[in-house]
């Protein structure tokens, strides 16, 4: 069995990818970190663009390199992926390229107006993808 995890540095994030590899030490694992040039220029602030696009995927790398050792400590398979784009969009299409039987994401827990005005990466991958998706509140 073959399982996606998308991660960011949120805490339901590392829930979903520690239920992960709880509920399925057999399985091979994609952990996923998904950067979005434009967001992450923002988030890197407003000074020099390449300076900023290289600290967020120094972070980013960071983040994939953690799941690989919790993964190493739980003993699971696990693969790492930095991938560019829409998150949702990115998600899915490796689900659907990628031979995955499952997808395990967190969930920020947003509900009413904020998921409204915010979005939520999550609800777009359940509606979307061509596997079965769990979502880790």
């Amino acid at each position: 069995m073959a399982i996606l995890v998308p991660i960011d540095d949120s805490d339901p994030s590392r829930e979903a990818l520690e239920l992960a590899y709880a509920e399925h030490p057999d399985a091979e694992f994609l952990v996923l970190h998904v950067l979005d040039p434009q967001r992450s220029v923002i988030a890197g602030g407003l000074g020099n663009i390449d300076a900023a696009m290289e600290a967020v995927q120094a972070d980013a790398e960071e983040l994939l390199e953690d799941a690989k050792r919790l993964g190493d400590e739980r003993g699971v398979d696990v693969e790492t992926e930095l991938a560019f784009g829409r998150p949702a969009r990115v998600i899915v299409e490796y689900a659907d390229l990628e031979g995955i039987d499952q997808v395990v994401i967190g969930s920020h827990g947003r509900t009413g107006a904020a998921r409204v005005l915010l979005g939520s990466v999550a609800e777009k991958v359940v509606r979307r993808s061509p596997v079965p998706v769990t979502v880790v509140r």
